[in-house]
C-alpha cells in the first residue's frame, strides 16, 4: 500500500507548522505523500510548506473556500496513494503513528479505520479539559476516546482512513459539517465496506478553541445528529438522545429541589464530583479537573439544545434541514 495524508487547512500556518514536524519525525521506514490543500485561506501557509519541501514528498493546492468535506475530496482525487489518511491541521502524531496503521491493517485490513485522540503535555489547560470532556467514557466523547468496541464504528475525519477504492466507490464527504464523517461511515456500510477503531492510531488533538469556540461546536454537534437520524433511520440509536435527557433531567432535577426533593439533584452533583476527581487525577492538576466539570457540562448543554432544536425542526417539523439549518452545510 502507498500512503497518503490529506490535510485541508484554514487559515492556520502554525498548526500546519507542528502537525509537519511530527510527519518528519516519523519512524516508518517507507515513503508517503502529504497532500496539504488550502481552503481559500486569507492566512495562507505556502510559506510553511515550502520549508517542508526537502523533508517531505509534499504536494501544495490552493482552492476556493468550500469547507473541509469538499477540501478532502479535492485532496484525494489528486493524491498518488492508494490509502488515505485524513488529519486536522490542528493534530500531532506520535513517532509510531504510521507503523501502528500498517501494523493493523496488515493485521485486520478495513477500507476505512478512526483512531482517538489524546492531549500533549503541552497543552493549556483549557485544552487538556476540553479534551477530556471530548474523549472520557464519562460524555458521549468515549468514542472519541477510543472506549467502545463496537463493529459499526464511525471514524472522526480528524483522524480517519480510507482506502481509494472506498473513496471512489462513495465519493467521499458530503456537504454538511459537522456529521460529514458518520454521513460517510454509513454510506460506507450500505455499499459493503466496514470501519473499525484502531486504538493504537491515536493523534494528539490541539483544539485551538476557546469556551465561545466549544459550545458553537458541541451545538452543532447536536443539530447534526437528528439531520443524519432522519437521512439513515435505521442507524438511529438511543444513546444520540443521552447528552438531552441529561439536560432536561437536570432542569427537572432543580424543580424537584424547590418541592423539596433532594435525591435528584444530589445524583447530578455526584456526577460532577465524579468526572472531577476522574480529570483531577488523570491530569494530575486540581484547576483542569475544575476545567473539566465546565467543560462537560458546556459539551452536554450545547449539544442536547442542539439536539433538541434540530429534532423539533427536522424530525417532527418535517422541515429540510438545509432549510432549517443553513449554517450546516457548504454549497
Amino acid at each position: 500500500m502507498k500512503f497518503s495524508f490529506i490535510i485541508p487547512v484554514y487559515n492556520r500556518p502554525d498548526e500546519i507548522e507542528e502537525l509537519l514536524q511530527s510527519l518528519v519525525l516519523q519512524n516508518y521506514p517507507d515513503s508517503f505523500e502529504v497532500v496539504i490543500v488550502e481552503d481559500g485561506s486569507t492566512i495562507p501557509c505556502d510559506s510553511v510548506i515550502e520549508s517542508y519541501r526537502d523533508k517531505l514528498n509534499i504536494s501544495y493546492f490552493f482552492k476556493k473556500n468550500s469547507g473541509p468535506g469538499d477540501s478532502r475530496n479535492f485532496g484525494m482525487k489528486n493524491a498518488q496513494g492508494n490509502y488515505f489518511f485524513i488529519l486536522d491541521s490542528d493534530c500531532i502524531l506520535p513517532p509510531n503513528y504510521l507503523s501502528e496503521v500498517e501494523k493493523a491493517l496488515s493485521e485486520n485490513y478495513v477500507d476505512c479505520f478512526g483512531g482517538p485522540d489524546k492531549a500533549l503535555d503541552s497543552f493549556s489547560n483549557v485544552q487538556k479539559a476540553i479534551n477530556f470532556s471530548m474523549t472520557s467514557f464519562l460524555t458521549t466523547g468515549g468514542i472519541r476516546g477510543g472506549s467502545e468496541k463496537i463493529d459499526k464504528f464511525q471514524p472522526r475525519s480528524f483522524n480517519m482512513g480510507l482506502s481509494k477504492e472506498a473513496f471512489e466507490a462513495s465519493r467521499g464527504f458530503g456537504n454538511i459539517h459537522p456529521g460529514e464523517d458518520p454521513d460517510l461511515s454509513i454510506r460506507l456500510w450500505k455499499m459493503g465496506f466496514e470501519t473499525k477503531l484502531f486504538p493504537n492510531a491515536y493523534v494528539y488533538h490541539k483544539r485551538r478553541i476557546d469556551w465561545s469556540k466549544f459550545y458553537k461546536q458541541v451545538n452543532k454537534f447536536g443539530k447534526a445528529r437528528p439531520i443524519l437520524n432522519s437521512w439513515y433511520p435505521e442507524y438511529n440509536k438511543l444513546t444520540y438522545f443521552f447528552p438531552s435527557l441529561f439536560f432536561i433531567g437536570f432542569v427537572f432535577s432543580v424543580l424537584f429541589l424547590i418541592l423539596g426533593v433532594k435525591l435528584f439533584l444530589a445524583l447530578y452533583i455526584f456526577y460532577f464530583l465524579f468526572a472531577f476527581l476522574l480529570s483531577t487525577i488523570q491530569n494530575k492538576s486540581f484547576s483542569i479537573g475544575i476545567l473539566s466539570v465546565l467543560a462537560v457540562a458546556m459539551q452536554f448543554y450545547g449539544y442536547g439544545i442542539g439536539f433538541l432544536k434540530s429534532y423539533w425542526k427536522v424530525i417532527i417539523l418535517k422541515q429540510k434541514p438545509q432549510e432549517a439549518f443553513p449554517e450546516l452545510f457548504f454549497k
